[in-house]
């Protein structure tokens, strides 16, 4: 199979130059991510478009939240395949990543996948983000996070407990979520504010010239 999308120029203008290394991640996932269970026998043919283009929608939000931090720190819930860390890691070299993954099948592939890209801004924690939370106030020396990301992990019910105790005061969640994100929020408010988030808000987030834009979920920490 061919990605639809292998060698058009929309790469290089969305991905500018981290487009190199995620050539090489593409070649990875193309040729290991349906046996290793990290992405659909569908997806195969569609990769730059389904997930490190989708992935990438996120990188304008995540510079923003980060804009003005002392420590442009982010952390990714969930990473699984990658996604959207390992995209987002390289096209923000500036920014230090953490990429927090509970299964270990999984935190070996991102650990190959970092090597692969030479990535020099990751480290991966095989840990739920309870954990983190839980080490995190135990030891004050771990700084929160200036920003969390996360792509089809849960529910933002669930969600909200998971990610917002990791940021800092006026750091911020962005989510790459679904059509139902703002139906998801309206459900959370409750959950939202008991974790210090304020302003949840839907944005509509371009993927590449003469694709279906997606939906990236902002939420405030106070």
């Amino acid at each position: 199979m061919t990605d639809e999308l292998a060698g058009s120029p929309i790469l290089g203008e969305v991905l500018g130059e981290a487009l190199p290394q995620l050539e090489k991640f593409h070649v990875k996932l193309a040729q290991e991510g349906e046996p290793r269970g990290l992405i659909g026998p569908r997806d195969v043919d569609i990769i730059w478009e389904r997930h490190i283009l989708n992935s990438a929608a996120i990188v304008p939000f995540i510079r923003q939240a980060v804009e003005g931090a002392r420590f442009k720190t982010v952390a990714d819930v969930g990473s699984g395949g990658g996604f959207p860390g390992l995209v987002a890691a390289a096209c923000l070299p500036d920014c230090e990543f953490t990429l927090i993954e509970p299964m270990e099948r999984r935190v070996e592939w991102l650990a190959e996948c970092v090597d692969t890209m030479d990535l020099s801004n990751v480290r991966i924690e095989r840990a739920r983000s309870e954990e983190i939370i839980a080490a995190m106030r135990k030891n004050r020396a771990m700084h929160p996070f200036a920003a969390v990301t996360c792509r089809a992990v849960a529910p933002m019910t669930k969600l909200a407990g998971w990610t917002l105790p990791l940021l800092k005061s006026h750091g911020q969640l962005v989510a790459l979520k679904g059509r139902s994100a703002q139906a998801e929020l309206d459900k959370a408010a409750k959950v939202i504010n008991t974790y210090r988030g304020a302003n949840p808000r839907v944005v509509e987030a371009p993927v590449a010239p003469g694709l279906e834009p997606t939906h990236v979920v902002l939420i405030d920490k106070r």
